[in-house]
């Protein structure tokens, strides 16, 4: 069995897929990227902390510990290209990503995913290991949303649809037919607490988060967690919707417990079809 590599930006899912791999009897390899992994998750594995631009370091750390299959995973915060100070390999890798390097999130992830591929890696998405941290369709917890919210996540739907072809953010807040705010950069925490100040009087929105149309799955999916649903009743929200099947949850537990305690309502939609019935469990 082909050791596993792992390439880890922020979050826990670095530390399950390595213990997933590990239970499964594959040799793991995390390359932790500097200022983003955290320590305490990659520390258990055999791991390697490495900046971002010295992708001459990384590439020949998976390669010294046998890794052919490798998993992105973990948000990363894409820096100025100023600051990435890439050493050769990376000048020549920058390079093989042309344009790319300027586009959208989804294009220059594209790029990479090609360019590790054409470097000997298979690149292979973090749901494919870890399945069971896969949110699933229908309803997650006691509580369901109504009528007024399911028209909201249709039309949060919508949106999302209209800007993933653009390669722009991955999740919505709407309330009563309105979007209150479009992720962008900041991320979705961040645009939960814009979205807070920009509540309307009434029945609060809903936060809808979906994979981008045409999107390389085996990087970026959205990831939901019990701080999301925090930070989503903080805001005033009535629930949270994602794509069923294509959405990661850092721990599907927790996020029942923090959504009922919360009051907020948790639903895994499948978009490729209405939303109109996704108020039930599968």
């Amino acid at each position: 069995m082909v050791a596993l590599g792992i390439l880890a930006g922020g979050g826990p899912f670095p530390g399950r897929i390595a213990a997933a791999a590990v239970a499964a009897g594959r040799a793991v390899f995390i390359v932790a990227l500097r200022g983003f992994a955290d320590p305490q998750v990659v520390s258990p594995f055999p791991h390697a902390f490495v900046r971002m631009g010295a992708a001459g370091e990384i590439l020949a750390r998976l390669r010294a510990a046998g890794c052919t299959e490798l998993v992105l995973v973990g948000p990363v915060r894409r820096p100025p290209l100023m600051d990435l100070r890439p050493d050769a390999e990376g000048a020549r890798i920058m390079a093989r990503i042309g344009r790319a390097a300027f586009a959208g999130d989804d294009g220059l992830l594209a790029a990479v995913v090609r360019v590790l591929g054409e470097e000997g890696f298979r690149v292979v998405g973090a749901h494919e290991v870890l399945t069971e941290a896969v949110g699933p369709r229908g309803q997650m917890g006691q509580v369901a949303p109504d009528a007024a919210a399911m028209a909201d996540i249709e039309r949060g739907a919508a949106v999302l649809h209209a800007l993933g072809q653009a390669d722009v953010g991955q999740a919505c807040v709407v309330q009563q037919g309105v979007v209150l705010a479009v992720e962008a950069i900041e991320g979705t925490d961040a645009m939960l607490a814009r979205a807070a100040g920009l509540a309307r009087p009434g029945p609060g929105g809903v936060l809808v988060k979906l994979v981008k149309p045409g999107q390389d799955r085996r990087a970026d999916l959205p990831t939901i967690g019990p701080a999301t649903l925090r930070a989503a009743a903080a805001a005033g929200l009535r629930g949270v919707a994602f794509e069923a099947g294509g959405t990661l949850l850092t721990d599907g537990a927790a996020c029942i417990t923090e959504a009922d305690a919360a009051g907020v309502f948790l639903l895994g939609i499948d978009v490729s079809s209405s939303t109109s019935d996704k108020g039930s469990s599968p």
